[in-house]
């Protein structure tokens, strides 16, 4: 069973470093340009949030305590 939710951990992980990494490449793509739009300000502050968010997912998941049997 813990080979399971180690897996499924895993893959959450992995999933999270995904979406970090997208969020990461796009704001890249806005911070190239030498002037954002409205729409494009308020997407960077969300991805700025959503990156950070993914971060601290991931930093909790990696560094759970074990559960106590």
């Amino acid at each position: 069973m813990d080979e399971i939710q180690d897996s499924t951990l895993s893959e959450e992980i992995n999933r999270l470093h995904a979406e970090h990494h997208r969020y990461a490449q796009r704001l890249e793509e806005l911070l190239q340009k030498p002037y954002l739009s409205e729409d494009e300000q308020l997407e960077e502050v969300k991805l700025k949030k959503l990156k950070l968010h993914a971060k601290d997912l991931i930093f909790a998941l990696e560094h759970r305590s074990p559960a106590i049997a």
